[in-house]
């Protein structure tokens, strides 16, 4: 944690060493001391501080300086740290004024030069004002930070993003926010330039790109390499098991995602059914141990980065990113997954990320404090979603058109949901239609037995129906089945297509599409079991033919 600052200003050099002198002498192990000469560069100096969310405990400050007053100075500064103790040094002919100053800028303390001893003089009077401003302050927030509108859908990709990515950040509502208020007043930065993301080096971006933010967080979005061994696009369970194998067997490996490591069980609150962890563990913990667990291992992580295209030059595979650059590969695993369906009602697009989201319970969840919520969607991803926001939200109901909930989640969440008075499962029910002004403030309840409709008050929805594979981005003639899922293995023998193109003597490895070299694990493969056990599983076998494969070219 930062060390609180004093800062001291004299336009004396030979008085501002002593003085700096005796400070550190006395604070140097709890505070830190910063000087300068000029009471001009301090001001300025401060509006920097405070975009780094520096914290400043005490101003000492000569009073007679040619660019303006002490009493100006700490009036100005005060603007900004209101909080911090306030002393003024002075001379004795100037005592009037330090007087004065104590009802003028709340003057806490004025010292007299010379403070010889200083033990006896100075350090006792400051001692107590430190003492009582220690016993109020209330440590700030050290990281990033987020300034923007609540019900804005660009403030909540960038918290999904964050959040998904595992980088801590403080929200801060401009609306009701008054530390967000005045941020953004001292910076002079417009409504429509939000949302904002300062930064803890006092930079900020305005209104970025989630490319942007991650760039100055320090992912990388560029590959280092000429050529890699295996890539893996998608780091989802299956691709970080992928990865983390892949690694460890010496195998020059690269993962490209297009926004956060996990997944769609990145997003989940709680996995308690997944083997080796009896009391549960959320998606982020599963993906913030994976990807520690790949970068020891040498995986450079390509994120935020998007694959657009895959080409094929003799055995090597040409991949093209969103920013227009290419990476070159031996062999490809396929592990985008799926995304949720979209839901068929009336104005959802137009409040999507403005209190309607697909997953993201975890993001928005402080938001939905004392509030009534939906969950749209009978899945395991729906009622972790549900025990979730129990925790913060007045009341939470699942939606479902199915009589119970019985045939799509498991029995364990089942139990837990039936056991939280503050849920409720709204069986054969549908949100019909979505309303609102700038944000969502009422679903259209439709139940499918009667045809009756109700109006009901909501703060959010939240969407986990269905699964549809994320694979519309891939153009290259790879065989799917009907539902988009990526056919592998010997389901490719069933294919005419697949017949007239295959021309090696064996036939594919199990998890191997159509094109050699090309693997598909995890829930982007058609038939997969879709649970995230079975994903890792499927990740760490593609890399075994991969091996294979690569053993025979």
């Amino acid at each position: 944690m930062k060390k609180p600052i004093l800062f001291t200003v004299d336009d004396d050099p030979q008085v501002l060493r002593a003085v700096v002198r005796d400070l550190r002498s006395q604070y140097g192990n709890d505070y830190r001391i910063l000087s300068t000469t000029s009471a001009k560069e301090a001001l300025a100096s401060l509006v920097d501080l405070k975009n780094k969310n520096e914290v400043i405990a005490l101003f000492l400050s000569d009073q007679r300086m040619p660019e303006m007053l002490g009493v100006e100075f700490l009036h100005q500064a005060m603007a900004l740290f209101p909080d911090a103790k306030r002393v003024l040094l002075t001379a004795y002919s100037d005592t009037e004024a330090a007087i004065r100053a104590i009802n003028e800028v709340q003057l806490d303390y004025y010292l007299l030069k010379p403070w010889d001893p200083p033990q006896e003089k100075m350090f006792p009077a400051l001692n107590d004002l430190l003492e009582e401003w220690q016993s109020k302050h209330v440590p700030l927030f050290q990281g990033i930070r987020i300034v923007g509108f609540q019900w804005s859908p660009r403030s909540h990709d960038i918290k999904d993003f964050l959040s998904g990515n595992l980088i801590p950040y403080q929200w801060m509502d401009v609306e009701t926010d008054e530390a967000g208020k005045e941020i953004i007043g001292i910076n002079n930065i417009a409504h429509k330039d939000l949302p904002v993301v300062f930064f803890e080096d006092g930079s900020f971006l305005t209104n970025p790109s989630l490319q942007a933010v991650g760039e100055k967080t320090g992912m990388r979005s560029k590959a280092s390499k000429t050529m890699y061994d295996v890539t893996i696009i998608g780091a989802g369970p299956s691709g970080l098991a992928a990865a983390v194998y892949g690694g460890s067997e010496g195998l020059n490996t690269a993962m490209i995602e297009k926004r956060a490591p996990g997944g769609q069980a990145g997003t989940s609150s709680r996995i308690e059914n997944y083997l080796g962890f009896p009391n549960g563990l959320s998606g982020a913990e599963l993906s913030r141990r994976a990807i520690t667990q790949a970068t020891r291992f040498g995986v450079e992580l390509l994120s935020p980065q998007e694959v657009v295209s895959i080409s094929l030059k003799d055995n090597y595979k040409i991949i093209t990113l969103r920013d227009g650059s290419e990476l070159n590969t031996k062999s490809i695993v396929i592990t985008t997954g799926v995304d949720y369906r979209a839901l068929e009602a009336t104005d959802v697009d137009k409040f999507t990320g403005a209190g309607i989201y697909y997953g993201a319970s975890t993001t928005e969840a402080h938001a939905c404090r004392d509030c009534d919520v939906y969950i749209v969607g009978g899945g395991n991803s729906a009622g972790q979603s549900a025990m979730y926001l129990s925790k913060y939200a007045s009341r939470v109901y699942i939606v479902i058109r199915k009589k119970d909930l019985s045939s799509t989640m498991s029995s364990y969440l089942i139990d837990q949901i039936k056991n939280t008075p503050n849920i409720q499962v709204l069986g054969e029910t549908i949100v019909g239609k979505v309303s609102g002004n700038e944000k969502l403030e009422e679903v259209c309840l439709e139940d499918l037995n009667t045809q009756t409709r109700r109006q009901a008050k909501a703060a959010a929805l939240f969407i986990f129906i269905g699964a549809k594979p994320v694979t519309d981005w891939l153009q290259l003639d790879i065989i799917k089945d009907e539902k988009g899922f990526i056919e592998t293995g010997r389901d490719l023998l069933k294919y005419e297509s697949f017949k007239k193109s295959w021309k090696l003597n064996r036939e594919p490895f199990l998890l191997e599409t159509c094109s050699p070299g090309i693997f598909a694990a995890g829930d982007v493969r058609s038939g997969a079991m879709n649970r995230v056990a079975s994903a890792v599983g499927e990740g760490a076998m593609a890399i075994k033919f991969v091996h294979e494969y690569l053993a025979e070219n």
